[in-house]
This record gives structure tokens, C-alpha cells and sequence, in this order.
């Protein structure tokens, strides 16, 4: 008789694990669906300002007369692979360049296609922002599963890892200097 009760309880503390251990292996999935979903959103917003730069660079030489090269980081960016946090950063300084060309050349403005090239940049900017802050909320929390017992036990079972924030930046730059896995 005690044999049994041991072992119903043996099952039941079993059952409990289990139930423990997919509750957050499922946490885990969901959150990196999240991820997924916002990196495919960021890249679409990324690759839809490529466009518009690139759109702009033929524009902008055929209203401007200027022997330097315009918009020469876009032009070189055509054929490389880089990752949504370093296009990110790069589209920032072609944007950049394109407010000034927009400030240096009053005529620019009078160009129906330049001016849609510009408004659809500034409509981006809002999405790239909202996107950036959700991918990092998602990113916060499932580093915090990554960090905590007992998801941090699963986590390295499945070998995940911490994810940097859009910025570049990763909980261990900040507030997590202490803790290691």
C-alpha cells in the first residue's frame, strides 16, 4: 500500500513538472513567434525606405545639378546583405543626407515625386518607431523567461539565447551586469 501511494504521488509530482515545464516551453514558442512576426514587419518598413531612397537618388540628379554622388551610401548598399539593426542604422544616415539635399535645393520641393518621396519617409518613420518599440517589448520580456528560474533552465535545454534590443543594446549593458548564464 505505501509503495502505491508512493508511486501515485511520484506520478502526480511528474504530471506537475510537466505541465510546469511545457506552460513555459510554450511561453517561450510564443514569444519567439512575436520576434519573427516584428523582425518581418521591421525588414518590410526597411525595405520599403530602401525603395524610397533609391526611387529618390534619380530624382534628385535629374532636378539638381550637383557633381558629387547622390545618396552614394544607398547606391552601394544595393548589393549587399545586411542585417534590419545595421540597415537601420544605415537608412538613418541616407535619410538624413535626403533632408538636406531637401534643404539645400528649394527647387527639390516643387517636384511632385520628390515631395511623395519625402512624405512616404516621414509616414515610415512613425511605423519604424512603433515597430522598434514593440520588438523591444517582446524582446524584454523573453529575455526576462531567459534570466529567471526556472525558464532559464529550459531555455538552456533549447539552447536559446538573450536577444539584443533594436539598438544594439542587450539587458547585460544595463541592469544585468551580475548575472551570467
Amino acid at each position: 500500500m505505501e509503495i502505491l501511494v508512493i508511486l501515485i504521488f511520484v506520478v502526480i509530482l511528474v504530471g506537475i513538472l510537466l505541465i510546469i515545464f511545457a506552460e513555459i516551453y510554450n511561453k517561450f514558442q510564443t514569444y519567439i513567434i512575436r520576434i519573427n512576426e516584428a523582425e518581418a514587419d521591421i525588414d518590410s518598413v526597411l525595405r520599403k525606405r530602401f525603395d524610397l531612397l533609391n526611387r529618390s537618388v534619380s530624382v534628385i540628379r535629374g532636378n539638381i545639378e550637383t557633381d558629387k554622388e547622390v545618396l552614394e551610401i544607398i547606391v552601394k548598399l544595393r548589393s549587399r546583405k545586411l542585417t534590419n539593426f545595421e540597415l537601420d542604422r544605415i537608412l538613418y544616415e541616407a535619410i538624413n543626407e535626403f533632408n538636406t539635399y531637401k534643404e539645400e535645393y528649394p527647387s527639390l520641393n516643387k517636384v511632385e515625386t520628390f515631395l511623395k518621396i519625402a512624405g512616404a519617409l516621414n509616414e515610415s518613420e512613425t511605423e519604424i518607431y512603433a515597430l522598434r518599440k514593440y520588438y523591444n517589448e517582446v524582446i524584454t520580456n523573453y529575455n526576462k523567461l531567459m534570466m529567471q528560474i526556472p525558464s532559464n533552465l529550459i531555455g538552456l535545454i533549447f539552447k536559446y539565447k538573450i536577444k539584443n534590443y533594436f539598438d544594439g543594446k542587450n539587458m547585460a549593458d544595463e541592469v544585468y551586469n551580475d548575472f551570467k548564464l
